[in-house]
């Protein structure tokens, strides 16, 4: 029997004026970052539903916003999109504080190392870039990947993994750009990667495959955690990391038990 699931919106959030392509909490979940086609992002109150910052204007993203993210204490916002261009912002006024440059097709990923000293992008021009934020020195390109870059993530022991359309998962030594890990199980396009809070496991999740379980000391496959799917659409820890949560195209989310038996 299907589960009876309640769809009750407890806030509404309405400025955009284009497609939402991206929403992500902060660390404390007091706040909601939204970007949109619009080229705009807005950071949100959740108590409150208070537009409290809107960065766009002639110095931000010049065509539609494809991903977001928060740095690890929130001050920060990393931006990417259709100009080719990463931008970060300032949170609370939110002005830009730099624009990084070399891609040469759209942004689809971002993600923050966790001292918030590196950034990373993926892009549709098939390679990830890590570029670093106190410092100006030229950024590092990794390649490898045949397909569009769709995610990619830090782990809390430094390592970045990068997950393709060209159905493999990457794990990299940021710092050098080596290659740690090439991880092939996927048959589909790879849509949503997480590292569990203490970085020894990484789940992938994507298109017609299972989501499976990575142990990091080997690259090994642990386990699937589900079985065959149509699309799954992200998937992350929970913050104590015994539970991985993931959603799908069937609007139901799943939690399963994600400890190493």
């Amino acid at each position: 029997m299907k589960a009876d699931y309640h769809k009750t919106a407890v806030k509404h959030f309405s400025r955009h004026k284009g497609e939402i392509n991206c929403c992500v909490f902060s660390s404390d979940c007091q706040i909601l970052l939204t970007c949109s086609d619009d080229c705009r992002l807005f950071v949100w109150s959740v108590i409150s539903g208070e537009l409290l910052t809107k960065a766009s204007g002639h110095t931000g993203h010049q065509r539609g916003v494809e991903t977001v993210c928060f740095s690890p204490d929130s001050k920060h916002i990393l931006s990417g999109g259709w100009d080719k261009r990463a931008i970060l912002w300032d949170t609370q006024n939110g002005t830009v504080i730099r624009i990084f440059s070399g891609h040469q097709s759209a942004i689809q990923s971002s993600s923050f190392s966790v001292n918030s000293q590196y950034l990373a992008t993926g892009s549709w021009d098939y390679t990830i870039k890590v570029w670093n934020y106190e410092a100006e020195e030229k950024e590092k390109t990794l390649s490898g990947h045949t397909g569009n870059v769709s995610c990619v993530c830090f782990s809390t022991t430094g390592l970045l993994a990068s997950g393709s359309w060209d159905r493999t998962v990457r794990v990299w030594n940021p710092h050098k750009g080596a290659i740690i890990f090439l991880l092939e199980c996927h048959t589909g396009w790879v849509r949503s990667l997480a590292f569990s809070r203490d970085g020894m496991l990484l789940a992938s999740a994507g298109d017609y495959d299972p989501v499976f379980l990575w142990d990091m000391e080997n690259g090994n496959c642990l386990k699937t955690l589900q079985q065959k799917m149509d699309m799954a659409q992200g998937c992350i820890f929970s913050p104590q990391g015994a539970l991985l949560t993931t959603g799908m195209v069937d609007e139901i989310s799943k939690a399963d038990d994600a400890e190493q038996q």
